[in-house]
């Protein structure tokens, strides 16, 4: 019954369709040949079709002895639709060429050899005309006839239908582009013409036209712009425009846990506008938003989009990553089952990709080892901008549980060292991974702790770290020493400015956070002279302190030999030849202090051999 029924209906539409393209033809003389398209009958007369079209004509005189009376013409562009126009025009029935139609009737016209050749004013050099005319000088309808062409492929391009219209729309943007561009001019204040700044650019009203174009065809266009000299901004907002609309509708692919099927082919369609949106990109810098690059790297990783796309669009955030947030490069990890919350391997790429663009940047510019990466070049800006950036993310990710200590590791270690002034954020990162993964070994939290440069910790974060229990004993010792250091030049400050020492002092306790706006080769030099100097400043405090000793042995047998009077005395003697900084303040100083001081240079002299 249910066969039955369906062939019914299919017999009753077929009755349906034939009546509605019959209503138009002639009554008063009976048909002699019924044409047959995609399913549509129409009933004509030989003699209108055949004046106008030389398919018909050609089919007509092939089967003249046996009196054909019924065509099949399959595959014909634009269907039943387009051929009843075509029909009309044979039969002198007015209608209207519109955007709509205009390329289905060159297409359908080039078919059935609607050329001059067979009539004068035949349909094709109407449409032709139409187009050429009407069409080509108006973006909005080359746009309308474009998406008419993505079922009209190949023949539209065999036409050349569709280059025409992606010619005319490419020069009327540029052509837009300039008008808009003149329009903006003023004179300023010197009396100099100039380019007001506007938010968003008249001339590119186009945009909007362009998302509802196919992949292909938009592809098409946006490369026939930059050949034409379209701003990369312009084509910038264009793509960002365009994406917008094909990729946040499919919401359900954001969720890999979720259990609904997601279709195939809308996913294999996503996939195809990524890569086809990223080999679209401007090379210029800024052209997009950094946060929209991060969005298309998503939604590559997330669709396992080509290799190369990826890589490029790492590249491109790399050249840009200064400009990044956090929220840009939290990447979540889509694919990996068990695996870590966060892309790590991305992220690592990218900062891999910015240290590299920095130093192609900076090597034609390095004519003097004094200029090069100086505090206020704009590398060095980006560095420290980028290194906040990391700290950030390194304390945003190190509670995850599956986060290796090698993972960690390599995204602290990526950037060089001078692009860290301060290591709070580095710090803080660290003490959130011992928190959260209390099973290292002391291995590996010595290991983790090495790469905090403890000098340049700030006084609140020093004071932190010296009574962190998870930290190493090792790192808590060189926490207190150098803790030790800026309370001693804290306090040497207050000897006033005849003193030099304060003044070396705090140079010395600041050439940390100086020598990290420094570049890698003036920062070592730097540290080698600041380790040089440390060395013998304990040299200095080691004799010192065996000069006090002797001193103390000495007063002790004082004590024991003579009485209070005499110790007093001698006690006195004994303070005055002794000196903290090393300056003696009495001109008889006694042969101890000589000797000391000769040892003193001795053992300088090999601590300096020592460290060279």
């Amino acid at each position: 019954m249910d066969r039955t029924e369906k062939q019914q209906q299919q017999l009753s539409l077929a009755k349906g369709t034939r009546q509605k393209y019959n209503e138009w033809i002639f009554r008063d003389v009976p048909s002699d040949i019924t044409i047959e398209v995609n399913g549509g009958t129409f009933s004509l007369h030989k003699f209108p079709l055949v004046s106008r079209s030389g398919r018909i004509r050609r089919l007509v005189a092939e089967h003249r002895d046996s009196d054909i009376s019924r065509v099949d013409l399959l595959n014909l562009p634009g269907g039943a639709e387009c051929f009843e126009l075509a029909a009309k025009f044979c039969y002198g029935i007015n209608f209207e060429i519109t955007s709509t139609n205009v390329a289905q009737l060159c297409c359908v016209s080039d078919y059935l050899e609607m050329s001059e050749d067979f009539s004068k004013d035949n349909l094709g050099s109407r449409a032709e005309e139409y187009l050429d005319s009407i069409v080509c000088k108006n973006l909005e309808m080359c746009v309308e006839v474009l998406q008419q062409c993505e079922s009209l492929l190949p023949l539209a391009d065999e036409l050349k239908i569709v280059n025409r219209c992606i010619d005319a729309i490419a020069s009327k943007a540029c052509a837009e582009q300039i008008a808009s561009s003149f329009s903006r001019l003023e004179y300023s204040s010197s009396g100099r013409l100039h380019m007001s700044r506007q938010a968003k650019c008249d001339g590119d009203w186009w945009i909007e036209d362009l998302s509802v174009l196919r992949i292909d065809m938009y592809q098409r266009v946006v490369t026939a712009m930059k050949f034409r000299g379209v701003r990369p901004e312009s084509i910038g907002a264009s793509l960002v425009n365009y994406a917008q609309k094909e990729l946040t509708k499919k919401s359900s692919l954001w969720n890999p846990s979720s259990q609904t099927k997601v279709d195939s082919n809308s996913t294999l369609h996503e996939k195809l506008v990524v890569e086809t949106i990223v080999s679209l990109l401007p090379v210029e810098k800024l052209a997009v938003p950094i946060n929209f690059l991060f969005g298309l790297l998503r939604s590559a990783v997330m669709l396992d989009c080509a290799i190369a796309c990826r890589l490029d669009l790492e590249r491109r955030i790399g050249s840009q990553l200064d400009v990044a947030t956090l929220d840009d490069i939290l990447i979540p990890s889509f694919r990996h089952a068990g695996d870590t919350l966060f892309d790590v391997d991305t992220v690592h790429r990218i900062l891999v990709n910015f240290c590299q663009q920095d130093d192609s940047e900076e090597e034609p510019e390095d004519t003097s080892v004094f200029e090069s990466d100086s505090p206020h070049s704009p590398s060095q800006t980006a560095l420290v901008k980028v290194s906040k950036l990391v700290d950030n993310y390194l304390a945003e990710i190190a509670p995850d549980a599956n986060l290796k200590l090698s993972k960690f590791t390599v995204i602290a270690e990526t950037l060089p060292a001078h692009a860290r002034t301060v290591h709070d954020g580095l710090y803080r990162a660290i003490d959130i991974y011992l928190k959260a993964h209390q099973g290292l070994s002391d291995l590996d939290k010595k290991k983790l702790c090495k790469l905090i440069d403890f000098q340049k910790l700030s006084q609140e974060a020093g004071a932190h770290a010296a009574q962190n229990e998870r930290l190493p004993l090792q790192s808590i010792v060189q926490v207190l020493y150098f803790e030790q250091l800026r309370l001693r030049n804290s306090l040497s400050c207050s000897y006033g400015e005849d003193d030099p020492k304060p003044i070396h002092q705090s140079w010395r306790i600041s050439s940390g956070a100086l020598s990290a706006a420094m570049s890698p080769r003036d920062n070592y030099a730097s540290l080698r002279r600041e380790n040089r100097e440390l060395k013998l400043e304990l040299a200095r405090l080691r004799m010192r302190l065996n000069d006090l000793e002797r001193e103390h042995v000495c007063m002790k047998r004082d004590m024991a030999k003579s009485g209070s009077r005499k110790f007093m005395s001698s006690f006195s003697k004994k303070i005055g030849k002794l000196s903290l900084f090393g300056h003696s303040s009495s001109r008889g100083s006694s042969s101890p202090s000589r000797n000391s001081h000769r040892t003193d240079s001795k053992v300088i002299e090999r601590t300096c051999a020592s460290t060279e």
